[in-house]
C-alpha cells in the first residue's frame, strides 16, 4: 500500500481509503455489522484513512464508526485518521436541502459529529458544500478557530473551485479538497490537480471507480431502479448507461488482460495521475474492498497507461455527471 500526505503538514496516510457514504443504504441495504467488517479488513489491509460526513445517513455511518472505536478499547486510538464534514442543512419542514457555513452551524455540527464518533478531535474536517452568501476566506478563518480549539487537525472542503482554494489557502493552509476523480470524470485535471500541487494539499477523491461502472460488476437495472441517486443522475439513464456500459467492456477486458481487476486497474491508474490524489472508494464488501486495496500497490508503466488512454480517452462518458437539482452546491470551473 502507497502512503500520501494528508496536506501540507499533515499525517501520512494510506493512499486508499474509504469513503463511509457506503456505511448507509445510499447505494443499497447494510448494517452495524457489515461496516463494521469493512473497517476490520480494511486494517487487515493497511488501510488507515476513513471519510464520513455528519448527513451520511444523518448520523448513521459516524456512529458506526463511532461504535467499532469503542469496541477497540484502550486500541481505539490511532488506528484510523478521521475525516467528516458539516454544511448541509436540511429544512425540518419541507426537507428542502440547502448549505450552512456559519460559525455556529459548523462549530454545532462538529460537536455533534465527534459525539458520535466518540472522539475528543478528527484529523479533517470539511465544509462539504460552500454556502455563497459566505466568503471562503470567513469559513477559512471560523475553522482555523477549530484547529486552534484543538477540536480538529487540520480542515479541507468539498467539491470547490481551484480559484476557491487558492482564496481560502491564504488565510490557512488547507489540508485537502475532496472532489469526484476517476477515468470518468477527468475535470479536475483542468485546474484542481495543479492547484493542490501547488499548495501541497491533498485531492481526495470519491468516487474512484465511477460508482461501480468501472469494476467488473457494473450496476444492474434492479440495482438502478432501486437507488434515488442512481435513478436520477444522467449517467445511468437510458440511453447514455447502454452506451456507457458497452464502452466500458473494453476497460473490464482490458483489466482481465492485465492480469488484475477492473476495479484494481481504476484505483491504480488514479494514482499515478498525481501525487497529491489519495482515493476514497466506498463498499459493502469486503472482497471488493481488497480488490480496492489492491490498487494502492499495483505499479503501472507508460505503456500500460497508454493503453489505458486508447481504451478510456478522457471525455469518453454519455452524459453529465450531475442531473441539475445534483450540481445544487457545487462549484462549476470548467
Amino acid at each position: 500500500m502507497q502512503h500520501r500526505q494528508l496536506g501540507p503538514a499533515g499525517p501520512v496516510v494510506s493512499a486508499v481509503g474509504i469513503g463511509a457514504m457506503s456505511f448507509t443504504s445510499f447505494y443499497g441495504p447494510t448494517d452495524e455489522a457489515a461496516s463494521h467488517a469493512i473497517l476490520t479488513a480494511a486494517l487487515d489491509l493497511g488501510i488507515d484513512h476513513i471519510d464520513t460526513a455528519n448527513v451520511y445517513g444523518q448520523g448513521v455511518s459516524e456512529r458506526a464508526i463511532g461504535s467499532f472505536l469503542e469496541k477497540q478499547g484502550k486500541a481505539r486510538n490511532g488506528l484510523f485518521r478521521l475525516a467528516t464534514k458539516a454544511g448541509i442543512r436540511r429544512d425540518r419542514e419541507t426537507g428542502k436541502r440547502g448549505f450552512d457555513n456559519s460559525p455556529a452551524h459548523l462549530a454545532a455540527e462538529l460537536d455533534a459529529s465527534l459525539a458520535r464518533l466518540g472522539v475528543e478531535a478528527v484529523d479533517l474536517f470539511y465544509v462539504h458544500r460552500r454556502d455563497q452568501a459566505v466568503p471562503i476566506e470567513e469559513v477559512a478563518g471560523t475553522l482555523a478557530g477549530f484547529v486552534a480549539a484543538g477540536k480538529i487537525r487540520s480542515f479541507g472542503f468539498s467539491e470547490i473551485a481551484p480559484a476557491s482554494l487558492r482564496r481560502a489557502a491564504l488565510e490557512h493552509p488547507v489540508a485537502a479538497v475532496q472532489s469526484e476523480y476517476s477515468l470518468q470524470t477527468r475535470g479536475p485535471e483542468l485546474g484542481l490537480v495543479q492547484a493542490c500541487e501547488g499548495l501541497g494539499s491533498a485531492l481526495v477523491a470519491f468516487s474512484p471507480v465511477g460508482r461501480g461502472l468501472l469494476t467488473d460488476r457494473p450496476p444492474t437495472a434492479e440495482k438502478i431502479a432501486g437507488a434515488d441517486f442512481y435513478k436520477a443522475n444522467p449517467r445511468f439513464q437510458e440511453p447514455n448507461y447502454a452506451a456507457n456500459l458497452r464502452i466500458t467492456e473494453s476497460w473490464r477486458r482490458l483489466a482481465r488482460e492485465l492480469g488484475t481487476t477492473a476495479a484494481t486497474l481504476s484505483i491504480a491508474w488514479l494514482l499515478h495521475r498525481s501525487p497529491a490524489v489519495i482515493a476514497i472508494p466506498g463498499t459493502r464488501s469486503v472482497d471488493h474492498l481488497k480488490e480496492l486495496a489492491a490498487g494502492g500497490s499495483l505499479k503501472l508503466g507508460e505503456a500500460d497507461l497508454a493503453r489505458i488512454d486508447e481504451v478510456l480517452p478522457a471525455g469518453w462518458t454519455h452524459g453529465d455527471r450531475y442531473s441539475e437539482a445534483q450540481w445544487v452546491g457545487p462549484e462549476r470551473y470548467c
